[in-house]
């Protein structure tokens, strides 16, 4: 069957790099002024030529996200289940290489930091891992799944890619939707960032999202990290590849994330620098793409940026985030993933919120549409 690694093939990194930085003001213009626009108006939004525009481009995209999601705007927590890993990643604290304390947590542990995120008012969960099938393989997320589904309306994992009869059991037990990033779309820079481990096949993590629709899940998130590439090519490729899923299983719903490199232990330096300014340009190219599409913004970024985001196309935004195991409630000392920028207190996110005009949802935009 097909994937996307077929349309994938079809193009160049460089010969996409050097077609976004040629985009002019008369590109830019077009795409500000089509109705639906493609991915070549997509590559000029995200080029340098736009940022003259930004302004333009902000407040188009708070008319449509308002348009589509009204004053509402999503809040969800992740939760860590485990660090151990047999990956070998360049930008990552859990790396196989780091010498971290490693925990799983038990279905006690689990349950404590259940109690813990439900009374925050959360009612959707993104469960989190290292990948290492051994420990935290099918049986481990099944389990989990089957501990917390009655305490949720929405469960979303964020661990190792697995196969589609996998997917499809796990949707048995409950699994509402997957964030799969493919970090960076440059090949030859993918596999000097992932030179061990599972992770380190490019074309199995890449077809994941088939697998996953194909499985008949419900939401599917993409992203990039960015610092790993440059930035501007990494996303016109996950553009590429959320107008591909689109079309091929339309029954899905997407989101897409906009994760930076962040400081973790072992830390690695951003090898392109995404700036500010950068990423509301991103964020607002992707709103102008897509009027349905979810944006999510995590704790990575900064209190100041993240207030400021919010009602410029954001309809997700996690708070209190620990990127720890047990973080919350069990182990608060145990190593993070990664450092967080945003400490602020659910409730104090909560009423930054408000005091923009925005109105709190706290499970999954499905559940709020239907």
């Amino acid at each position: 069957m097909s994937s996307f690694t077929e349309t994938f093939n079809t193009y160049h990194w460089d010969d996409t790099l050097q077609s976004i930085f040629s985009k002019t003001e008369s590109d830019v213009l077009r795409a500000l002024g089509n109705s639906k626009r493609d991915l070549e108006d997509f590559k000029a939004l995200i080029s340098p030529a736009a940022k003259p525009y930004l302004e333009d481009m902000a407040q188009l995209s708070r008319v449509l996200t308002k348009k589509r999601f009204g004053n509402t705007i999503q809040m969800y927590s992740p939760m860590y289940l485990s660090n151990e890993c047999q990956n070998i990643c360049t930008y990552c604290g859990f790396s196989m290489t780091n010498k971290i304390p490693r925990r799983t947590l038990t279905d006690a542990e689990i349950l404590k930091e259940v109690a813990y995120i439900k009374s925050k008012g959360y009612d959707h969960i993104l469960l989190v891992t290292g990948e290492a099938n051994k420990t935290v393989g099918v049986e481990y997320f099944k389990n989990a799944l089957n501990l917390i589904r009655s305490h949720f309306s929405n469960i979303t994992i964020e661990v190792q890619p697995l196969d589609q009869n996998e997917y499809e059991e796990l949707i048995d037990n409950g699994l509402f939707a997957v964030l799969v990033y493919q970090e960076t779309y440059h090949r030859n820079e993918y596999k000097k960032h992932h030179p061990k481990g599972k992770k380190s096949n490019f074309d199995y993590r890449l077809e994941t999202p088939d697998r996953l629709g194909k499985a008949g899940i419900h939401k599917i998130g993409l992203g990039a990290l960015f610092g790993l590439e440059d930035w501007r090519a990494d996303s016109f490729f996950t553009a590429l590849h959320l107008k591909y899923l689109q079309k091929t299983y339309w029954k899905t719903k997407y989101s897409i994330s906009f994760p930076r490199l962040r400081p973790h232990s072992g830390g690695l330096d951003p090898k392109v620098e995404m700036t500010d300014p950068d990423l509301v340009q991103l964020i607002c190219a992707f709103r102008l793409l897509d009027e349905d599409v979810e944006l999510s913004m995590s704790t990575r970024e900064s209190e100041v940026f993240r207030n400021n985001i919010v009602n410029l196309g954001i309809t997700s935004i996690s708070a209190e985030s620990k990127t720890n195991p047990g973080g919350y409630a069990v182990a608060p000392e145990s190593l993070e993933q990664f450092e967080i920028s945003d400490e602020r207190s659910t409730e104090a996110v909560a009423n930054m919120l408000k005091s923009k005009g925005l109105e709190v949802v706290w499970k999954d935009w499905a559940n709020n549409w239907e």
